[in-house]
């Protein structure tokens, strides 16, 4: 492919890839069946358990299958021109049926394969975007693994937020987009979104399932009420409006909110920025007891502390940035040798 795609959950979907072999047509069948323009030399996916009974349906759904996996696999432009081409688009409407009766079987990596792959074929296809958006939600929320849960969840955000440009009254795209922002700690995002799914959703709010939607909604926005103060406090710091943001957050240090780490930090920012380094100090430090490796937080801490003249605490907080961003590298390192034998094992491989 001329332009690679971004692919975040790709590495968990790959090694799927392991029930396939690949070969190619014969001169003779590329040419019957009218395809030598596009399938010329180009290896086709076989599924290891359908070798004896290949009929060009199930040729069709294994490369589907391949790009779902890997969408910048090497082929997958002459795939998707095949598929195109044999069978126009009601094979976009299978691949979402498949989809959504993996997801119903809660197996997710299917789903998500099988939307990928609707949605590289045809990209416009909002149903598709969406179920995709589902099936990434429900495969995160499940998930214990760090990494796969912030790829997954990332992605569920992008589409989610892509089927309400694209389809701005699609109101159940509004319902879980709001949660996508909850999750993130987006409230004033959230906020906006499920409002904007109560008015989408007005004319309907007698309906059963559309009423208990509405009504979770409801709750949900009384209890951001006092999240999306914090934000606002967030971010008057962050336009500069420093003296407003400590009075706005400062009521927050004591009851429930007390270990959210961004509200520590802010204040810590909105101090230094008034020169108050002692205030600034005491809440930067504490940011790192509640969030040890915040890397954004030592730095500002060494900008302080250089500020007050103190060199040695300044060494210090450099010290241990340079230990985090160590550690960091080293993991992604580790993630993309991972990630390079896992392609190998995966789509590139099954060619050799």
């Amino acid at each position: 492919m001329s332009n690679k795609i971004e692919d975040r959950i790709g590495y968990y979907l790959v090694p799927h890839l392991e029930d396939y072999v690949f070969d190619e047509l014969s001169d003779g069948y590329l040419d019957r069946a009218g395809i030598a323009d596009i399938m010329m030399g180009v290896p086709v996916p076989i599924n290891k358990k359908k070798m004896m009974k290949l009929t060009t349906v199930d040729m069709a759904r294994a490369m589907a299958f391949v790009i779902g996996c890997d969408p910048n696999f090497d082929y997958a432009q002459n795939y998707i021109a095949y598929i195109k081409r044999m069978f126009g688009d009601e094979f976009v409407k299978a691949l979402i049926a498949d989809g959504v009766d993996g997801a119903v079987k809660h197996d997710y990596d299917y789903a998500c394969i099988q939307f990928r792959a609707a949605m590289l074929i045809d990209p416009g296809n909002v149903d598709a975007m969406y179920c995709y958006a589902r099936a990434c939600k429900d495969a995160y929320e499940l998930g214990e693994d760090e990494d796969f849960v912030g790829r997954f969840k990332a992605e569920s955000l992008d589409a989610f937020e892509q089927v309400t440009l694209r389809k701005p009254d699609f109101a159940e795209a509004y319902y879980f987009l709001g949660y996508g922002y909850l999750n993130l700690g987006l409230y004033v995002k959230a906020q906006l979104t499920w409002k904007d799914y109560l008015k989408l959703t007005e004319d309907q709010k007698e309906e059963e399932a559309v009423k208990e939607l509405r009504k979770d909604v409801q709750v949900r926005l009384a209890d951001l009420e006092e999240p999306v103060k914090v934000e606002q406090g967030y971010n008057l710091v962050l336009s500069g409006r420093f003296e407003e943001g400590i009075e706005a957050l400062v009521p927050y240090k004591e009851g429930k909110y007390k270990d959210w780490w961004p509200l520590w930090y802010y204040l810590g920012i909105a101090y230094a920025e008034l020169g108050m380094n002692e205030e600034a100090v005491s809440h930067l430090r504490h940011v790192l007891q509640l969030s040890p490796s915040n890397l954004e937080t030592m730095e500002d801490l060494v900008k302080v502390y250089r500020r007050m003249g103190d060199e040695d605490m300044a060494a210090k907080y450099e010290g241990k940035i340079e230990v985090v961003k160590g550690n960091i590298e080293k993991d992604k390192a580790e993630k993309a040798a991972s990630e390079a034998a896992m392609a190998v094992h995966g789509s590139a491989g099954l060619l050799n």
